[in-house]
């Protein structure tokens, strides 16, 4: 009976190591399961019409200044206007002591009557004289000496109406005026102050602010690179008017008018290699002052060919340089290395990097990797919605960018 149970024991041990060969053979033979492809979602790019413009640096600066200076001496008696207000161009700003310049006129006044009154004597003398000289009943040299004592009468009612003239006008002068119409400024002096005629400081200033300059610089290179675009027809012109422009404001916002550019100085400046640019806008509220830091959107032309692509489809690696995944047309994950401008709305203007029909990867980045293969899948709304507004976006006074070949780059705003 024992020999019997270790034989069934040795039985059912060789049957169970007969068994686990099989098993592992039968473990090996089965197929692997397929390798998934990752699904992305993609916007094709396409080329589209965008404004080309260019966003410069720049400060405001008032239409007209005028410095408010005395012409003659004096106390100042009276100002008459008020710190910060609108002024009138001939409004009275402030009165100098007329006291003296008054008496001066009034004696000037008094010594053309007495030049006219012995003119009027001389005068009569010299006629009669003239009538008795060609009778021989007088000298020659009486009728002479009447004469010039004639035309010295005459000399005398000149100079003294020459006085007069100065008198007045120095009596004018105790009454400063304002010589523009704009905004004034701050007060340097008040009343019971002494005035001189040489004096270098200014009683005030008026500046007028409506409209408003504004003064921006762009570097030579670009302006002779924005030209031949124009030349070469690789940019259109705008339109046949002025160049447009826009503002944005110190604290990102948009000055609600539109400007147009003035002119372009003549001259490069030899330190910076800039040009200075003026343009000027409407400013009815005052809402620009003197001064302010601004930046200037310019409508150089129109770039028939533009590329816009979402936002969330453009990287920046560690360099900080901006990269795309895009779907090629053999199904493998490309990297490319992007020049992009500035935003407009919620996409990037690219200068270069990409071309019309790639298939550019917006969504499931985390899914895949430069050279590994793709299946392209519609994005969610949001993308395609953001690629159909684009060429409104475009269209807007937000500024855009130019392709690197064809226009200067601008200023990321």
């Amino acid at each position: 009976m024992p020999f019997k149970r270790n034989a069934a024991g040795l039985f059912t041990l060789l049957a169970v190591a007969a068994a686990l060969p099989l098993a592992g053979c039968g473990k090996q033979e089965a197929p692997a399961a397929p390798k998934s492809v990752p699904q992305v979602g993609v916007v094709v790019v396409k080329a589209q019409q965008i404004a080309v413009t260019t966003v410069l640096p720049g400060r405001t600066s008032p239409y007209q200044i005028a410095e408010v200076r005395p012409q003659i001496g004096g106390i100042v008696l009276q100002r008459l206007f008020r710190e910060g207000a609108d002024v009138k161009a001939g409004e009275t700003l402030y009165q100098i002591d007329p006291a003296l310049y008054k008496a001066t006129y009034d004696s000037a006044h008094a010594n053309l009557a007495k030049s006219e009154a012995n003119l009027a004597t001389v005068k009569l003398k010299a006629e009669r004289y003239r009538e008795l000289v060609k009778i021989n009943a007088v000298s020659k040299q009486d009728f002479d000496d009447a004469e010039a004592a004639e035309k010295q009468a005459l000399a005398d009612v000149a100079a003294s109406h020459a006085a007069l003239d100065t008198a007045r006008i120095n009596l004018d002068y105790t009454r400063i005026a304002a010589p523009i119409s704009g905004r004034i400024g701050i007060s340097t002096v008040t009343p019971g102050a002494l005035l001189t005629p040489s004096q270098t400081v200014a009683l005030t200033t008026v500046q007028r602010l409506d409209p408003i300059y504004v003064d921006v610089t762009q570097s030579s290179a670009d302006l002779l690179r924005m030209k031949h675009a124009l030349e070469d027809g690789l940019l259109k012109r705008a339109g046949p008017q002025a160049v447009k422009a826009h503002l944005l404001l110190d604290d990102n916002s948009k000055y609600a008018l539109e400007g147009e550019l003035a002119f372009s100085d003549v001259t490069v400046d030899q330190g910076t290699g800039t040009v200075t640019l003026r343009a000027i806008f409407p400013n009815p509220k005052h809402d620009l002052l003197p001064g302010m830091f601004v930046r200037a959107v310019l409508e150089d032309g129109i770039n028939e060919g533009g590329l816009m692509v979402p936002q969330q489809g453009v990287t920046r690696n560690a360099r900080g340089d901006a990269t795309a995944l895009v779907l090629g047309v053999d199904g493998k994950v490309e990297l490319r290395q992007l020049i992009v401008g500035e935003a407009v709305g919620n996409q990037w203007v690219v200068k270069s990097g990409l071309k019309a029909g790639d298939q550019l990867i917006v969504e499931g980045l985390q899914k895949v990797k430069p050279g590994v293969d793709a299946q392209a899948a519609a994005p969610t709304a949001a993308a395609p919605a953001a690629s159909a507004a684009s060429a409104a976006s475009a269209a807007s006074a937000t500024p855009a960018a130019p392709p690197a070949a064809a226009a200067p780059a601008a200023s990321k705003p």
